[in-house]
């Protein structure tokens, strides 16, 4: 079926003793996997607030159709090394882990078995500032590689739409919360963070990712 949008809630399964995380949002092409919250409440405002504080964040940048520009929502890049990745025309240069970072992907590691070594931060100041359709398939990230992503502060849809069929899929993404995106996601998916008027508090995501150097 074409266009058809699905709202998933995989906390509340009252009658699958399957775990939430072994689901797959997605119906075909790709395989989505949600976890809900890997920490406790006053864990993720610790992490939440170490995060705001200690990350050397900057204003997002794109080139295009020739003109440079910047975005309000604010970006950092982290890695094993000194990592070059480009998107949106623009190439970044990873920074050293910081301790809470390390931390982190050791939680997304542990629940996922997957290794990583990156991570692009993303600060959304409030509900106004969001991602657009996009799908992560860089030529400097591993082909149908996993990318963990983390979520705290702010509650936000976030949302899935198929490449051919336009069906979408939607989640709420909790704080302290962590979703994997795996397998051929990327090629047959695109995702973004719809901008909201029903939320004014801030959200920080950690993608956890695999760069090939």
């Amino acid at each position: 079926m074409t266009g058809v949008i699905t709202a998933i809630n995989l906390n509340m399964d009252l009658f699958n003793d399957e775990p939430a995380e072994n689901k797959n949002l997605l119906p075909s092409d790709g395989i989505v996997n949600y976890y809900g919250p890997v920490m406790t409440p006053v864990e993720a405002d610790y992490y939440f607030d170490r995060l705001i504080n200690a990350i050397e964040w900057k204003n997002d940048e794109a080139v295009i159709f020739g003109k440079h520009l910047f975005t309000k929502r604010k970006v950092a890049w982290y890695g094993d090394t000194n990592f070059e990745y480009t998107y949106s025309n623009i190439t970044k240069r990873a920074l050293a882990w910081t301790p809470e970072l390390m931390a982190l992907r050791e939680i997304a590691e542990h629940k996922t078995g997957e290794k990583f070594n990156s991570c692009l931060l993303n600060l959304y100041h409030n509900g106004d500032e969001g991602m657009a359709w996009h799908s992560d398939a860089e030529k400097d990230l591993k082909r149908d590689g996993a990318i963990g992503s983390m979520s705290f502060g702010a509650v936000r849809k976030f949302a899935f739409k198929h490449k051919i069929t336009k069906e979408t899929i939607s989640i709420m993404l909790q704080h302290g919360s962590l979703l994997v995106m795996k397998g051929a996601t990327q090629t047959n998916w695109l995702h973004r963070l719809p901008p909201t008027k029903l939320v004014s508090k801030a959200r920080i995501n950690l993608t956890f990712r695999t760069v090939i150097s």
